[in-house]
């Protein structure tokens, strides 16, 4: 999926994820460099960078004061999201997600290539954006 593409070509995890709702004009571009300090767990290792970027595509769409706003909604798509995505991966921490692999690992790498995927899917899903 054109996500993953971006994160094998240079993109962190978060980014790759604005990126393409960039391109399919979900977000505004102005929404990329507020996604770099989320990769990698923001530093800290915790919330998985796709999931942060994922999030901030679905309260970019459905948040307060925007193109959809109801704050009931992005508060429940973003819940759905985040159910999904544990229920296939059991987590949601970078850390955990990534245990026992090396940061520069091509093994992470191929790893978090999939859930940045898999959150391009369940984006997909659940803001039924025609690709």
């Amino acid at each position: 999926m054109k996500a993953a593409d971006y994160f094998k070509n240079g993109y962190s995890c978060s980014e790759s994820i604005i990126k393409w709702a960039i391109d399919e004009g979900l977000v505004s571009e102005d929404l990329l460099p507020a996604a770099t300090p989320f990769s990698g767990g923001m530093g800290s290792g915790c919330l998985c960078g796709a999931i942060a970027g994922s999030q901030m595509v679905i309260g970019y769409l459905y948040g307060k004061n925007n193109k959809y706003g109801n704050e009931q909604l992005a508060r429940a798509k973003a819940k759905e999201f985040i159910q999904k995505f544990t229920a296939k991966y059991n987590a949601t921490c970078c850390r955990v997600l990534t245990r026992g692999m090396e940061m520069s690992s091509p093994e992470r790498k191929a790893h978090c290539v999939n859930m940045v995927d898999e959150c391009e899917k369940l984006v997909i899903e659940l803001t039924n954006v025609k690709v």
